[in-house]
């Protein structure tokens, strides 16, 4: 999963702070710091937080590999 933030709309509103506290944090009042590329297990949590985004410049890219099909070994 990448995340990507578009720096000159957020307006610093937190909510994806809140929400996924260990890829997004505020640093002081306005600064927004954001890890551009969280593990899987913070999945839900990155999701929830770019909805919330009320002036929506999150932007998450999900990996191809996590919803293609498992393939069988070969026999």
């Amino acid at each position: 999963m990448k995340v990507s933030v578009d720096l000159s709309r957020c307006q610093g509103y937190a909510q994806c702070a809140f929400l996924a506290p260990e890829a997004f944090r505020m640093h002081g009042e306005e600064a927004l710091m954001y890890h551009p590329n969280p593990d899987d297990g913070q999945r839900e949590q990155v999701l929830r937080a770019a909805a919330a985004c009320p002036v929506q410049a999150i932007l998450v890219e999900l990996s191809e590999e996590r919803d293609a099909p498992v393939k069988a070994p070969p026999s």
